[in-house]
């Protein structure tokens, strides 16, 4: 019997050849991906491994841990699971109880194509231990007040750094820049740069938005400022050219004269105020650049006055490119993620939210959202100033503008004038419009038009009556019903510098189709409307000064993904 073959072994001389070349490879899969983490403004490994699909979780040991809610739910698709976090946009350490709106306002949407970046969740996570480790209420806030409070300069860097934003001036008195979006989509890009820079974000909330928003942030610390402990006085009167303001600094020479990787944090002030507002100017034009956001980087305290969405910017700040392209590698989902992140109805509002789609939207599959400003509410192009007051025949020219564009891009049917809608069902309809409007009027004429003549192609067609027309709400409430009302629709019809449609059609991830404005001494516009391209807001003021260049020149022929707005002379905004 012949006896089992030895397979054979490896010599000596390829055994000492092969190791090397072993330790080899496993020295360049091991440290050149921890040399690329702790490169400068690169991702961290924690980053690395989530973007490989390695999942790392992190659990914090906070009394604010979501517990078992006693009440009952008030989704609208209880017949399949979804992912309330939103990809792990959001995080899991808030109890529902305590905002309903943020477990429940993704379920009355589609779910979002856009997924976001296994980068951007990471920064959330760390941005929250950074907030509940600097925010108001812990030690490190207070003794960072304590120094703002003593100090002339700013004393070097401290170990928190924050960032406030305080609402444009004139607040509550009907200015045009102050309505809440306005305010929102500034609030966004504020918090952005809060996170490019490792500074806490906070709010100088207004009275008027105050109970309409959730705390974004787990913990037991406020995004809001606590206005009575805080040394810097009468923040509503910071204007361009205050004392404190950047470009003020600049005009005086205090800052800007040598390299600014020179500049010494010691010698710097305090605080820096930043007005980005729509009337801004060059000097403060200069927050886009990149050496003087190496001089800002050194200031403890910026406090920031904007209503523009400014986030476009941000991605024309050199230093800034490289970890905006990991949190958004689809640079048009911006506000889409940082606005489903943020802003969360409070319970109160969300209430409203819920019962008007319960009883007017639920049962329709298919949701327009146009969202109507009249002549007098537009912005004359190019001035970022509102336009004359409008004539009765100007708003007529409107509404046939709004209408030609939902019939010519087959939003709506046409009607048949000659056919009465007799035998109107409205628990048939297979359209339902929600009609966001300044002037009632427009809306009830539009609903006029459907319910009073059959459409050419049997389609029936609902106009819902108005968010808030039966009862009493307060301003901005209501206006932020009509923002997460208009998210919930699959077609959006907006006016072409509308901040309100801009929050809900990011919100909805929706890109919408725009109306122009009609030019100065016109009344109406041709195309009666355009297809947005992008699902993001439009920069209605950016900067005339290229940093790079360092002179005025296009901003939208600096990047690729940022480009003009379709429907605003000289807006910027971002694409794909």
């Amino acid at each position: 019997m012949r006896p089992p073959r030895v397979p054979p072994q490896p010599q000596p001389a390829a055994r000492s050849a092969a190791w090397p070349v072993g330790l080899l490879v496993a020295l360049c899969f091991t440290t050149l991906p921890l040399f690329h983490a702790l490169s400068p403004g690169r991702p961290t490994l924690f980053d690395l491994w989530q973007q490989m699909g390695i999942r790392v979780t992190l659990h914090y040991d906070d009394e604010t841990k979501p517990k078992p809610s006693s009440e009952p739910s008030d989704s609208p698709s209880p017949e399949s699971p979804r992912d309330v976090l939103l990809g792990g946009l959001l995080s899991p350490d808030i109890a529902e109880s305590t905002c309903r709106s943020r477990y429940l306002s993704s379920l009355y949407r589609p779910p979002s194509p856009h997924s976001p970046s296994p980068y951007l969740v990471s920064r959330l996570r760390k941005y929250e231990a950074l907030h509940r480790r600097c925010g108001p209420g812990t030690p490190l806030y207070d003794k960072s007040v304590r120094q703002l409070a003593s100090a002339h300069h700013s004393m070097g860097l401290a170990e928190c750094r924050y960032l406030v934003w305080t609402p444009p001036a004139g607040s509550g008195n009907g200015n045009h820049h102050n309505n809440l979006g306005d305010r929102l989509l500034p609030m966004a890009s504020a918090f952005l740069y809060a996170l490019l820079t490792r500074r806490v974000f906070l709010v100088d909330m207004p009275k008027d938005m105050a109970g309409l928003f959730c705390e974004p942030f787990p913990g037991a610390s406020s995004w809001e400022l606590p206005v009575a402990g805080f040394p810097v006085k009468n923040l509503t009167r910071l204007r361009r050219g205050s004392e404190h303001s950047y470009g003020n600094l600049i005009g005086e020479k205090k800052v800007g004269g040598e390299e600014p990787a020179a500049v010494r944090a010691e010698l710097l002030p305090a605080y820096a105020y930043l007005h980005l507002a729509h009337d801004y100017q060059l000097p403060d034009h200069r927050f886009f650049c990149d050496g003087d956001q190496t001089v800002l980087g050194k200031v403890n305290w910026l406090l920031l006055r904007s209503d523009l969405y400014f986030a476009p910017g941000l991605f024309l700040v050199p230093q800034f490119e490289d970890e905006l392209r990991w949190m958004f590698p689809a640079p048009d989902t911006a506000f889409h993620h940082v606005g489903r992140y943020l802003f969360h109805p409070s319970n109160k509002v969300w209430k409203v939210i819920a019962g008007y789609h319960a009883s007017y939207m639920a049962r329709f599959d298919d949701r327009i959202g146009i969202q109507i400003a009249t002549p007098t509410t537009t912005l004359a192009a190019g001035n970022g100033s509102p336009a004359a007051p409008g004539l009765p025949a100007a708003e007529e020219a409107y509404f046939e503008q709004v209408t030609a564009c939902v019939r010519q891009q087959n939003i709506l049917p046409e009607v048949d004038p000659d056919a009465a809608s007799t035998d109107y069902d409205a628990a048939a309809a297979s359209k339902a419009v929600l009609v966001s409007a300044a002037r009632p009027e427009l809306a009830e004429r539009l609903r006029s038009v459907y319910y009073e003549h059959a459409t050419v192609n049997g389609e029936s067609v609902t106009v819902l009556p108005q968010p808030g027309a039966a009862g009493k709400q307060p301003g901005n409430q209501k206006v932020l019903v009509e923002m997460f009302l208009l998210s919930y629709c699959n077609v959006s019809v907006a006016n072409g510098w509308s901040t309100v449609g801009y929050v809900g059609n990011g919100l909805a991830g929706v890109k919408p189709w725009l109306l122009p404005p009609p030019p100065r001494n016109q009344t109406s516009a041709s195309p009666h409307c355009v297809r947005a391209t992008s699902m993001e807001p439009c920069f209605h003021a950016p900067p005339s000064y290229d940093c790079r260049a360092k002179k005025s020149g296009d901003l939208g022929a600096v990047l690729r993904y940022v480009r003009r707005c379709e429907a605003v002379d000289g807006g910027l905004k971002l694409f794909d």
